[in-house]
């Protein structure tokens, strides 16, 4: 008990309650049961040892002795100091997390109050480098968490850190997302070489090549990473955590395994908030024979081949390439099945608007033969390629045509005249056979006047 006091074994006590301490009785070592008791003789360096212990007793006592003074109302401030619980007091240890308030700031300094009558320094070398969303954080009476950077320096001061404390949380937490193996939400802040940066909180995550998404490595083209990946910077992206290694400081992130659900979460998000009439920016992830699929902010849309452009398109490719980033309308949202339908030629202007105000029945038209079938021959008008009309095979001859290649070429311009014009269901008749036909002469006849 007593050996921070020289001369003292672990069997002598001192008194120090009392204000008037008793005499203290020395008490002998016991001798060990098999030495002999006459062997055990006082010696001249036990009573050295003895006198320094005696001393140091007296020393302990006169310390312990409460001073004299006036009865108050009120007990000393060193009583007071003495009955203070201080059982929450502990050694601050270099490299600790622990909250602060804030007590006051200045330009080159945050004093913060860490408890047990503790102040540390949040430095003004460190304001300079934060950013104004963390100093809008730092207002007298704020509660932040502070890094032990050094529990004291040379000047007694204890330095904190508030960006050493918020990275290390991200830290922190960047293994309880390895640990649960949940998806994170964060957009991509730069890249290199070898992939995207992708921060996660105040920490830099990398995401490699080989852990992009299979749609994100389709839109991979170039030689330089500038055009590899340049056009990427700030979308969104999410990501699975993989490996934390703080020592190192690497956190590898991968968005191919995130992707699959990442992408249905957000696209039934995205499904309940579309509407039918919207029009959204949105980039080419697939072409297929039958259309394109674009990613319109987390989930993916098809345009139909029909929907592509008002020209005839026999495949996608003919018009759009992967990666490519397009303005679609949308035009269907079944919520049930979780589909989007898009359509890229209602963003352009509707060439039956011109055809409404520009054709007529019985107009003369240059035709350029696109495809034959058993019942006709689709032919492109020359003057508005956008749109298609067709010969029907009852059109093709006065004589009988058991096939429009009996009359027609794939490939031919031929001279038309518009039967049918109706603009609300989008159809064109044309006639071959009514091209030199009696019934309109008259009218042919005022066309070429007016254009004499």
């Amino acid at each position: 008990m007593n050996s921070n006091l020289p001369g003292l074994s672990e069997t002598e006590e001192v008194n120090t309650e009392s204000p008037a301490a008793e005499p203290i009785q020395t008490i002998e070592p016991a001798a060990p049961e098999s030495a002999p008791a006459e062997l055990i003789l006082p010696s001249a360096d036990l009573a050295i040892e003895t006198l320094e212990a005696d001393t140091a007793i007296e020393t302990a006592e006169a310390e312990a002795a409460p001073t004299p003074v006036t009865e108050t109302s009120e007990p000393p401030a060193e009583a007071t100091w003495l009955d203070q619980d201080t059982s929450s007091l502990k050694a601050l240890k270099r490299g600790e997390i622990i909250e602060g308030t804030i007590t006051a700031t200045s330009p080159t300094a945050v004093m913060v109050d860490i408890g047990g009558k503790t102040e540390g320094i949040i430095p003004g070398r460190e304001l300079e480098r934060m950013g104004r969303e963390t100093i809008d954080l730092l207002k007298p009476g704020a509660t932040i968490p502070v890094y032990v950077v050094n529990p004291s320096d040379h000047n007694g001061d204890v330095i904190l850190s508030v960006n050493r404390a918020l990275e290390e949380l991200d830290w922190q937490k960047a293994e309880e997302y390895k640990e649960s193996q949940q998806v994170y939400e964060s957009r991509v802040a730069g890249y290199n070489k070898g992939g995207l940066i992708v921060r996660f909180g105040r920490v830099r995550g990398f995401v490699p090549q080989s852990q992009l998404s299979a749609d994100r490595r389709q839109g991979i083209a170039g030689e330089t990473p500038e055009e590899r990946w340049g056009g990427m910077v700030n979308e969104s992206i999410s990501v699975k955590v993989m490996e934390v290694d703080r020592s190192r400081n690497r956190l590898i992130l991968s968005e191919r395994t995130a992707s699959k659900e990442a992408r249905e979460s957000r696209k039934e998000a995205l499904i309940n908030e579309l509407n039918v009439g919207e029009v959204r920016t949105g980039r080419v992830v697939s072409l297929v024979d039958f259309g394109a699929f674009v990613d319109v902010g987390g989930a993916e849309g098809l345009i139909h081949l029909t929907e592509l452009s008002w020209k005839h398109v026999t495949h996608p490719k003919d018009i759009l390439s992967v990666g490519q980033r397009v303005k679609v309308e949308v035009i269907s949202v079944d919520r049930d099945n979780k589909r989007i339908g898009l359509s890229l030629k209602r963003q352009e202007a509707d060439p039956w608007d011109l055809v409404a105000t520009t054709y007529s029945e019985g107009q003369l038209v240059q035709g350029l033969i696109t495809k034959l079938t058993k019942f006709g021959a689709f032919a492109r008008l020359v003057d508005l390629p956008e749109i298609e009309g067709l010969v029907h095979i009852s059109e093709m001859s006065d004589q009988r045509v058991n096939h429009p290649r009996e009359v027609v070429n794939e490939g031919e311009t031929v001279t038309l005249r518009v039967v049918k014009l109706d603009i609300e269901n989008r159809r064109l008749g044309l006639s071959l056979k009514r091209v030199n036909s009696a019934e309109y002469l008259d009218q042919d006849w005022s066309s070429f006047a007016s254009a004499e």
